[in-house]
């Protein structure tokens, strides 16, 4: 997982504070990975971050301008997308759209969800009155956002990933940008799938601290919420769909966990003796999950799926093989969900 602490705001505040980028992003990484933990989710082997990569986002802008890929401009370096066959494959763009009159665009992001049609910054050049700068055999100055994934990923795999996920909006622009750069470099794609999850909203809105919307784990659990709880309104859902979160809709999803775990355990408690491999609820909880699951990841409907079969369940009527059985199978299934024990 990447962290691309290399950003425009944070870059600007460590020049105000006269403070080290580390010092001043390594708190907020420290906080977000014991949330994670918290959460049940799976901290990757690797957790680079782009500040401590620029050496490698050198060497790559090198060979891009080898190439004729990039070029310098009034300080900075650019690519041209036009010399990247394919460039926007992954959104679908239609290039054809393209404007023939040379256009760089030298911010890192833009706001709104649109297409910058031109050549995309890759090196910041620094000025007399720049915040941050490394001095390198391109010049002094700092790696881009757009760069500083492919400078990451390059450095521990030198093979396609197998999947690569983000937020839907790196969609436009960011994930093609980064393809064009890596791809410009090495011989086989940067991934062989790419998974965009869709924004949490809160009441309607996007969660943002420009909105003042902002909800904290912390937050929920003064309410009374479990990290558990939590967990399962986030994963309840379909990734490329919105999450709109509510207090009444938080309160029914957490309400509905708590069902399905008290079912859970009238079953364990109902299960003894060596479990049948051949137990038909067992089975079909199982193939349903699976079914979902391997249907683009349609976590909701796998859930919904398991919970009506054992919802629709009497423990009472159940031998205790076949409590046993279905609770192998339900142990399986938690090993991926992590909310119902």
């Amino acid at each position: 997982m990447n962290f691309t602490d290399i950003e425009d705001k944070a870059l600007i505040e460590a020049h105000k504070r006269k403070m080290r980028l580390v010092d001043l992003t390594s708190k907020n990484i420290e906080t977000f990975l014991s949330e994670m933990k918290a959460l049940k989710m799976k901290v990757p082997d690797y957790l680079p971050k782009a500040s401590e990569h620029v050496d490698e986002a050198i060497r790559i802008i090198e060979r891009l301008i080898e190439q004729g890929v990039a070029y310098r401009y009034g300080g900075n370096i650019y690519f041209d997308p036009l010399k990247f066959p394919g460039f926007g494959k992954i959104y679908g763009l239609d290039m054809k759209k393209w404007p023939s009159k040379k256009i760089r665009f030298h911010r890192d992001t833009y706001t709104g969800l649109r297409w910058n049609r031109g050549d995309f910054i890759l090196w910041h050049g620094c000025q007399t009155d720049d915040r941050m700068c490394w001095d390198s055999a391109i010049g002094s100055g700092w790696p881009a956002w757009n760069i500083q994934d492919p400078s990451m990923v390059s450095h521990y795999f030198n093979e396609p990933l197998s999947i690569y996920c983000g937020g839907i909006d790196n969609l436009i622009r960011h994930h093609d940008y980064s393809v064009a750069i890596l791809e410009s470099v090495r011989p086989y794609p940067m991934s062989k799938f790419w998974l965009h999850c869709h924004h949490l909203y809160v009441n309607g809105k996007k969660m943002s601290k420009s909105t003042g919307n902002t909800l904290y784990t912390d937050t929920l659990l003064e309410r009374g919420y479990r990290m558990d709880e939590i967990r399962f309104f986030l994963i309840y859902g379909h990734y490329r769909e919105r999450i709109n979160y509510s207090d009444p809709l938080m309160n029914k999803r957490a309400n509905r966990l708590r069902a399905i775990k008290e079912h859970i355990k009238k079953i364990g408690e109902k299960a003894g003796g060596e479990a049948d491999p051949e137990e038909k609820k067992s089975l079909q909880i199982k193939s349903t999950f699976i079914e979902h699951m391997d249907n683009d990841l349609n976590v909701k409907k796998a859930i919904d799926g398991i919970a009506n079969i054992l919802l629709r369940t009497s423990p009472d009527k159940l031998q205790v093989f076949e409590a046993a059985a279905i609770m192998e199978v339900v142990r399986k299934i938690e090993s991926v969900l992590q909310v119902l024990f």
